[in-house]
């Protein structure tokens, strides 16, 4: 008897903690979701799609799409093993306020011109070590 009531205490316990895993899981990709990444991700189906005919189009961009939520999965696992569950419910709640949402729809043309930056230092940066290296 004692050991059932131990199963079946540690089977409802894992069952609250799966339950709270999955809502962690779910709030986390809608956070991923809510930086824009999903424009970018379609955006990335279109182009790499765009080398395929036009009558297989249609099959293409649904076998894509279908990967999508294995992709959203393994980047949630990501972030949650670096935040915490408030620490996503905060970051929904900054990405749906109106700073949030205007951050999310520039970030990507912000990334492009940051690595433009970067590229042009690392340029720099490789003149004034060729000139120690003499």
């Amino acid at each position: 008897m004692k050991n059932l009531l131990f199963v079946l205490a540690f089977v409802f316990t894992f069952s609250i903690n799966a339950q709270d895993t999955s809502k962690f899981k779910l709030q986390t990709v809608e956070f991923i979701k809510l930086t824009g990444t999903a424009d970018a991700f379609d955006n990335a189906i279109s182009q790499i799609g765009s080398m395929v005919p036009a009558d297989k189009k249609e099959a293409y961009t649904k076998e894509a799409k279908g990967t999508l939520d294995d992709l959203y999965s393994q980047l949630a696992d990501v972030y949650m093993n670096e935040f915490s569950e408030e620490d996503i419910a905060q970051l929904v709640a900054f990405y749906k306020s109106d700073i949030g949402k205007k951050l999310a729809s520039k970030q990507t043309a912000m990334t492009q011109a940051g690595m433009m930056i970067g590229q042009t230092w690392g340029m720099n940066l490789s003149q004034i070590a060729q000139k120690y290296s003499n």
